[in-house]
């Protein structure tokens, strides 16, 4: 990558990739710390008759603090700092366009179903981001969640949340 091109993906603002790294670290390391803490609860030593409950997730804790800190070592005190944004404007909106309606969807399985909200998700996706005449996106939509709901209720038994058209249907 020439200077040029360097100086302009730079100057576009946002997080530099190593900010995100650090930031990534420093929530990977509180985590961590949660695991040794839950774990010390629990028993994290060696009882007579072997390991408490706690012993290998404490251990597992540590790893996860152990690593996280030499990452966040490593993007402030680094010497192969990447100064570059860590995504820019256009990829966030790619990112964003998809994150969002999914968090809505997962949302939704609360309130619909499973069945009902996927069939949804898939027919909105289809049609919004693959082009797709909405007719075709509900057909699949609808065909996917029935298959789904054969599958996991009746083949399977794996019952899944149900919301008020499976209610209605009496399922």
């Amino acid at each position: 990558m020439s200077d040029d091109e360097h100086g302009s993906r730079q100057s576009r603002g946002g997080l530099s990739t190593s900010a995100v790294e650090a930031i990534t670290a420093v929530l990977l390391f509180t985590i961590g710390l949660v695991v040794i803490r839950d774990s010390q609860r629990l028993g994290a030593g060696w009882a007579s008759d072997g390991p408490q409950s706690g012993y290998f997730p404490f251990y597992i804790g540590l790893l996860i603090c152990f690593s996280s800190a030499a990452t966040l070592f490593q993007a402030v005190f680094g010497k192969l700092k990447n100064p570059d944004a860590f995504v820019e404007r256009q990829q966030l909106k790619q990112i964003l366009s998809v994150l969002l309606p999914a968090t809505v969807y997962v949302g939704l399985i609360h309130v619909l179903g499973v069945y009902v909200a996927s069939a949804t998700y898939i027919a909105i996706f289809m049609a919004w981001l693959g082009g797709y005449s909405v007719p075709k996106a509900a057909a699949v939509g609808i065909s996917v969640s029935v298959f789904l709901f054969l599958m996991f209720e009746k083949w399977f038994a794996v019952p899944l949340p149900k919301g008020p058209v499976e209610r209605m249907l009496g399922f």
